[in-house]
């Protein structure tokens, strides 16, 4: 059933006030009159009215008719249209009782409530569709006692409910009244549906039942509250609860009209905006300005929604256009505003790229552009393996440490190639200022981000690899400390919230995976150090360089240079000889240069003509690359006294150091020479005094410390040298001038020194282990406590090298020393001499 239009009469002989809604105001309109003349015409009848105690049963739904109440409905089931046939037959009354369950549509006793409104049918109209509309008038409330459903419609046995009036002259009903006819004053004034005639009615009645069956059908209740208020006979009681429905009801439109307030407010300021704007693209447009600022700022404003930045930056954003908006195009302030709003439309928010975590394809890409470096790959896969294994984690920045030219950057290429990333590189070398990392605030002229917003910028993604290369060279001034600027940075607890001065909003940096890399530690900050993870890198070995010659350098030179390997073909022992006789590095880049000199000189002879394919081997290297620019380290020749070779560490690799020691006359000093840093001569003292203290069991006469300077000198003198490892070198080379016994020429050696003679560990021993193999050494003196360090050394070494690892110098020189040479005797004509041993063992 739906409701159409419903008049309420409280009395027959009263006035009767009509309440019609749409869409059946028409049919209000027409059945009006006659509804008021029935009623009239009932109402001098009503005493005299009889209510049978069985009815036909009219299912109601989504409605509640009470008593007086006037109301049009449509009927379509069959059962409720021969109900209603069966009453127009008989004495035109029929029970109405809505329904629990609307859904229902064959609804039984059960479905039904237990107290209904008898009611006359005063009008019936069929319609074209096979329904019927009826206008029905309530007459008294009745409770159902049973219901038939067997039959052609529903039928109810039923007694008529006796309402109990209110008490004369009672106070509490006194009050309700006045509240109900106040509550409902109140309602209509808050935007509540009701008539004005409703209203005059409720002002002048008296009765408290019908003020209540009243103010009820006026409320638009739910069918259980408007049940509730039908189902009470007591008329104070039901006063009473119509005047808590009112009070809810009231509330619920307070709240409503402040919405509607609030929103009308925010309508009206909108529209007062919109309208200023619209009359300063008018004036603008007379005056031939603004129309560009103003494509801008809509451009602006659509870029703010599209990128999802975070709500603080989205505020400010928007907070930042709207003074844009206001400002005069040719302003100052304008084109510093407009370059901020550019770089935060433009960062990458919410944009990333999807990892590829397939681990066997990084480690192919690894092995494709990288030969070697096992450690480091297999660290860099654990790596991988973590984040596939967990979505954001937490986990160290790595940090490589390595000589120049053995990889490092292409490195992190490689990474972020197998990672499907970006790939951004940041070079902080000779930066010095904090504003480089941080950014400018924009009160500065030409202020700018920082170098991690602008890579983000520049990466299009906010999960980037950004490499941070040379970090060992950030400086720092009066102008700030760029290495404590990066600390935030590389801190996953951190840099989520990474603030950077020229956007003043806060940037995620936690999905960026950060690396960097190093030639030396001992420049770079403790606190900035201990957040990242060292993995060295050392020099390559001449087989590791000839193999990444063939597979990478080669291929790349001749690309560069147009020329095929058709072209050209270098051998392998051509490749060896420039890697032992042009290059003297760890890493990469001079064999690359003398590759592509090659390269390029076969390319002229390619341009001038000439065919055919160009042969480099070691007879003819010369001609393309002239004479060899690097001596062998193998200098020595044969075994001699004072001269010791030594092992050091530089920037560039490992190095052989010739440690020469001279006995003069004097007075038992000791002079070095050769750019010695302060370390290096207090291994030096401390050698000598060890030698000095064990005079009587290293064979060297007592008198010779008084009698006899020591010069010490190290060649190369126009480099700087310092650093403890060269300790055990210096005091063998001592040791070998003031005993006079030869040193081996094949022995190297590294390692510190103290008084006492014992020897203790160094690092860099990869590096050094390489350099005394291009040496062509067999023997290599190490540290007890450096055996650890042997597994970063590739094991090809070991074929053609012993290794001696001691923990005293008196070790040092059983291996090292060869036996003392007594000076040939002239007497006769041949010297004498005592036949030299293969390795001196007497200590």
């Amino acid at each position: 059933m739906q409701l159409a239009q419903f008049l309420f009469i409280p009395h027959p002989s009263a006035l009767i006030p009509s309440i019609v809604p749409h869409p059946f105001i028409s049919m209000a309109n027409m059945e009006h009159e006659e509804a008021l003349e029935s009623l009239e015409d009932a109402g001098e009848g009503e005493q005299q009215l009889q209510i049978p105690s069985s009815l036909p049963l009219l299912p109601l739904r989504d409605i509640v008719i009470y008593p007086f109440m006037i109301v049009p409905l449509f009927i379509s089931r069959e059962k409720s249209i021969r109900a209603v046939d069966e009453a127009l037959g008989e004495n035109r009354m029929i029970l109405l009782a809505s329904q629990k369950d609307l859904d229902k549509e064959e609804p039984a006793g059960e479905d039904l409530y237990s107290i209904g409104t008898v009611a006359v049918i005063m009008r019936m109209l069929k319609l074209p569709d096979g329904r019927i509309r009826i206008l029905v008038q309530g007459l008294a409330r009745a409770a159902l006692e049973s219901v038939e459903v067997g039959g052609e419609y529903l039928k109810a046995h039923l007694h008529v409910v006796q309402e109990i009036p209110a008490p004369e002259r009672s106070l509490e009903v006194e009050a309700l009244i006045r509240n109900v006819r106040a509550s409902m004053e109140k309602a209509a004034n808050l935007g509540k549906n009701i008539s004005p005639e409703v209203l005059a009615i409720i002002a002048n009645l008296d009765d408290s039942g019908r003020l209540a069956d009243l103010s009820a059908s006026n409320l638009e209740l739910k069918v259980e509250d408007a049940q509730s208020v039908l189902e009470i006979a007591d008329t104070t009681a039901r006063l009473r609860r119509v005047n808590e429905l009112l009070n809810k009801e009231i509330e619920v439109l307070t709240v409503q009209q402040e919405i509607n307030t609030q929103a009308r407010a925010d309508i009206d300021r909108s529209q007062r905006e919109f309208y200023l704007r619209q009359q300063m693209k008018a004036i603008q447009t007379e005056l031939g300005e603004g129309n560009e600022l103003a494509e801008e700022i809509a451009q602006f404003r659509e870029k703010i929604e599209a990128s999802r930045m975070p709500k603080a930056a989205e505020e400010e954003s928007l907070r930042q256009l709207k003074k844009l908006e206001r400002m005069h195009p040719d302003a100052a302030e304008t084109a510093t505003l407009r370059n901020w709003m550019e770089i935060m439309t433009d960062l990458p928010w919410s944009k990333a790229s999807v990892d590829n975590l397939d681990l066997i394809k990084a480690e192919k890409i690894l092995n494709e552009d990288h030969y070697g470096l096992e450690k480091v790959k297999d660290r860099i896969i654990e790596a991988l393996a973590v984040r596939k294994l967990k979505e954001k984690p937490k986990g160290p920045i790595l940090c490589l440490v390595g000589p120049p030219g053995v990889g490092k950057t292409s490195l992190g290429r490689s990474i972020a190639r197998a990672l499907d990333r970006k790939f951004v590189r940041l070079s902080l070398g000779g930066v010095h200022d904090e504003a480089e990392v941080r950014g400018h605030r924009r009160t500065y002229v030409g202020a700018m981000p920082g170098r991690i917003v602008q890579a983000l910028q520049q990466a299009g993604t906010n999960n980037p690899l950004i490499m941070l290369d040379e970090i060992d060279k950030v400086g720092a001034d009066f102008r700030g400390d760029p290495s404590s600027a990066l600390l935030e940075v590389l801190d996953p607890e951190q840099n989520n919230s990474f603030r950077d001065n020229y956007l003043g909003v806060t940037f995620d940096l936690s999905n960026v995976m950060f690396m960097t890399t190093a030639n030396v530690l001992d420049t770079v900050q403790p606190a900035l150090r201990d957040r990242m993870e060292v993995i060295r890198l050392a020099g390559y070995t001449e087989e590791e360089k000839r193999e990444i010659a063939v597979r990478h350098l080669m291929p790349k030179q001749m690309e560069e240079n147009g020329i095929t390997a058709r072209d050209v073909h270098i051998s392998k022992k051509a490749l060896l000889a420039i890697i032992q006789q042009y290059t003297h590095e760890a890493g990469l880049r001079q064999l690359e240069r003398e590759i592509g000199r090659i390269c390029r000189k076969v390319a002229r002879r390619r341009a001038e003509g000439k065919d055919g394919a160009v042969n480099v081997s070691l007879k003819n290297l010369h001609e393309f690359l002239g004479a060899p620019k690097i001596l062998p380290d193998e200098v020595l020749k044969k075994d001699q006294v004072g001269v010791a070779t030594g092992l050091a560490w530089t920037i560039a690799g490992g190095d052989v150091l010739f440690i020469e020691a001279l006995r003069m006359k004097g007075k038992g000093g000791l002079v070095l020479t050769g750019q010695i840093g302060e370390v290096m001569r207090e291994s030096a003292q401390a050698a000598y005094s060890y030698a000095k203290s064990r005079a009587q069991e290293l064979e060297i006469p007592a008198e010779d410390f008084e009698k006899y300077d020591i010069h010490i000198h190290i060649p190369e003198g126009a480099i700087p040298k310092d650093g403890p490892s060269a300790g055990i070198t210096l005091a063998t080379a001592m040791v070998s001038v003031l005993s006079q016994r030869p040193v081996r020429k094949d022995v190297a050696m590294t390692g510190e020194i103290t008084l006492r003679g014992n020897v203790l560990p160094v690092g860099g021993v990869k590096e050094k282990v390489l350099a005394a193999r291009r040496a062509r050494v067999s023997m290599i003196i190490l540290p007890q406590q450096n055996r650890r360090d042997m597994d970063e050394v590739p094991k090809e070494l070991f074929h053609d090298i012993k290794f001696v690892f001691v923990d005293n110098v008196r070790q040092v020189f059983r291996e090292a020393l060869r036996d003392k040479i007594i000076p040939p005797v002239t007497s006769g004509t041949r010297p004498a001499r005592v036949p030299q041993a293969a390795s001196g063992r007497s200590m």
